[in-house]
């Protein structure tokens, strides 16, 4: 497992990366899109949330970096940031990552076909343009966020490789979506994995997340049944006494090295483009792997803080690498060539850090946005949590498949981990006012 990352952070006016997590701020619409400031569902109990500015930030369509500059600072605070649901990317991509997650898949019905998948992917996308400008639902709305605003709601759909053959679209399928591989010490349960029809949901509200499942679930009632749900947790904005990149269930900061728009090939790391064996459908979209890994907490928190430094290559105070002085800060550059003073390498050859580097997989990267879960206890009670694992890519093959099977064989942190369920699906891109996602595959 590659480590997972925090989503893009901007940059100080020096240049150098903050580790702090950026204010929420919307993604660029569609040029001309024109788009509307709709009614809240806070505007409409009229709470004195009624004034919240929602508007959506100006934005040429194509662009790959994104205008990180502060929202305004309505009197809603967290819950009146807006993210618009159409542009060229799906939302939920790009996007700074939120504190709350809903994923969910879904497997059409028998003769559902392409008609009843078109007909749903519609509803959906309106569905999701309505929430995520903070407006109700148009049908089955069950009054659940009512009171809340947008609180940042993306809802990004993707495509399982049995979507295709269901609806007689095989010849569309795009190669890239064939089977991820059986890994080392892979205990996938498939009834938690796949699917024909892939969600993911991400708000600043657990409830504004939940509400936004329960009426897609209810709207696909009769053409797709919910395969598996998965819910998941990142650091609440403002829970720190000042903004700081977060940590996962091991106690480590994660979300260091993470790609960033405007860094050079970023696009090509994570966005299809056409050509080849790339569908031209598929172009401007992505392909999403999904892993739900549990992590060994027991065992893991028996070794002492040095211990699990040296299995990650980092230090878990600041995030600084090993082979940098303590406290030089997350952002030290890694050199895996440093040497301690008894002439071993500072950074361990099974160091997690070392074996995950792009530099040691070919310039392989994915854009990673991973949550952390904890489902109680399992029947020997270890904890049932861990790590969400949610990767963005242009192709898998030269991504997440080589960087895991190395990571399978070499990665010391491997030893604390189960990989428990799997899932690879191509994320269409994004659609235009008035379109649908996936119409691009549906209406060539």
């Amino acid at each position: 497992m590659e480590r997972t990352e925090q989503p893009p952070q901007p940059e100080r006016s020096d240049g150098t990366e903050r580790s702090d997590r950026p204010e929420r701020t919307d993604r660029p619409a569609a040029a001309g899109s024109g788009r509307p400031r709709g009614v809240t569902r806070r505007a409409l109990l009229g709470t004195a949330g009624a004034g919240l500015v929602v508007g959506a930030s100006a934005g040429a369509a194509g662009a790959v970096a994104l205008d990180r500059s502060p929202a305004p600072a309505p009197a809603g605070g967290l819950g009146a940031a807006r993210v618009p649901f159409h542009g060229e990317h799906q939302a939920g991509i790009l996007e700074p990552q939120q504190a709350r997650v809903q994923l969910a898949a879904f497997d059409l019905a028998d003769g559902a076909g392409r008609e009843g998948l078109r007909s749903l992917l519609r509803r959906w996308s309106r569905t999701a343009a309505r929430l995520a400008a903070g407006e109700p639902a148009d049908e089955f709305e069950n009054q659940v966020a009512l009171d809340a605003g947008p609180c940042s709601l993306t809802v990004t759909f993707g495509f399982g490789a049995t979507l295709f053959d269901k609806t007689g679209l095989a010849d569309r399928r795009p190669v890239a979506l064939e089977p991820l591989p059986a890994f080392p010490a892979d205990a996938l349960d498939p009834a938690r994995g796949d699917g024909d029809l892939f969600v993911q949901i991400g708000a600043d509200d657990a409830l504004v997340a939940v509400h936004a499942l329960r009426v897609l679930q209810r709207q696909a009632a009769g053409t797709a049944a919910l395969r598996w749900q998965a819910a998941g947790f990142a650091r609440t904005p403002g829970a720190t006494a000042h903004p700081v990149t977060g940590r996962n269930l091991m106690g480590q900061i994660d979300g260091t090295n993470n790609p960033r728009p405007g860094q050079e090939g970023f696009a090509d790391k994570v966005f299809c483009t056409a050509g080849g064996d790339r569908p031209a459908w598929l172009a401007g979209g992505s392909y999403l792997v999904f892993r739900r890994i549990r992590m060994l907490l027991d065992s893991w928190e028996a070794l002492p803080t040095d211990r699990q430094e040296r299995v990650i290559g980092r230090r878990k105070s600041d995030g600084s690498p090993l082979s940098a002085p303590a406290g030089a800060g997350e952002s030290t550059p890694v050199d895996l060539a440093a040497q301690g003073p008894d002439g071993a390498l500072a950074i361990p050859a099974d160091a997690h850090v070392r074996v995950a580097a792009p530099a040691a997989n070919g310039g392989a990267a994915m854009l990673r946005r991973g949550f952390s879960y904890h489902d109680g206890l399992l029947p020997d009670g270890a904890p049932d949590a861990g790590l969400l694992f949610l990767a963005f890519q242009a192709d898998p093959r030269r991504g997440f498949t080589p960087v895991q099977r190395k990571l399978s064989r070499g990665d010391g942190l491997s030893r604390f981990l189960r990989h428990e369920a799997s899932g690879l699906y191509a994320v269409p891109p994004g659609a235009p006012e008035g379109g649908y996602v996936g119409q691009t595959l549906l209406e060539p």
